[in-house]
């Protein structure tokens, strides 16, 4: 999930200085008066009527990579974090209040803070767990 972050971010900064980079290239209204009197669109680069077809239809394009890279942005950042156990639940056994604070012995007897279990009849030898 990182890494993907890390292109759309890439995606975002780009799309932004192509966007910051077409809206210098191109021509204000007041740029029209002036090329009138001859040093207009004969010498553009795209043609006498294209270029301002051409870089607008770019920077609408521009535009738009623009906000979707801000919209997946904002749908990854707006995930939940993973989360982990919690504190108590990496607890041992002897630190929970109220449990015995003894190690069961490596012998066959019963702790007395657990109880015995009668052995389940289904033959699994899981007697402690809860049935379904």
């Amino acid at each position: 999930m990182n890494s993907l972050h890390t292109i759309i971010v890439v995606v975002q900064v780009l799309s932004a200085l192509t966007i910051v980079g077409l809206v210098l290239l191109q021509h204000g209204k007041g740029a029209d008066m002036g090329a009138s009197f001859g040093s207009g669109a004969s010498g553009s680069l795209f043609g006498a009527t294209g270029s301002s077809n051409f870089l607008s239809k770019f920077t609408g394009i521009a535009a738009a990579i623009f906000f979707a890279a801000t919209l997946g942005l904002a749908f990854i950042s707006n995930k939940p974090a993973e989360t982990s156990a919690g504190v108590m639940e990496n607890l041992p056994v002897s630190a929970v209040p109220g449990a015995e604070a003894t190690a069961p012995a490596a012998s066959s007897e019963v702790p007395t803070a657990v109880p015995a279990a009668p052995a389940s009849s289904n033959g699994t030898g899981q007697s402690n767990q809860i049935p379904k």
